[in-house]
């Protein structure tokens, strides 16, 4: 019987799996949200609107980054990867007799 995942467990996988992927998409998302948050206030330069577009977006893409980070050293510590990677740290040195 095949377990079922949850929602959660199948966007966490995802976005483990899509790292790069993930962190533009969040990027884009943020730079579109914050040019049409700063479009609708009034008397400001378009190119005061598109800095600060990019300054919260960049925020956002360090945020994401930062959290991609935790979830990858999370994996590394205790999900599938440990095991695989265990086998490359343990280096069997040759005995000599």
């Amino acid at each position: 019987m095949a377990e079922t995942k949850s929602k959660i467990e199948s966007i966490r996988e995802w976005i483990v799996d899509h790292k790069l992927r993930a962190v533009g998409c969040l990027w884009l998302s943020g730079i579109t949200g914050s040019i049409a948050y700063n479009w609708s206030q009034p008397n400001m330069k378009t190119s005061v609107r598109i800095i600060h577009a990019r300054l919260h977006a960049q925020a956002l893409t360090l945020a994401a980054l930062a959290g991609a980070a935790v979830v990858e050293y999370y994996d590394h510590r205790s999900g599938k990867k440990a095991d695989h990677y265990a086998r490359f740290l343990q280096i069997e040195q040759p005995h000599k007799d």
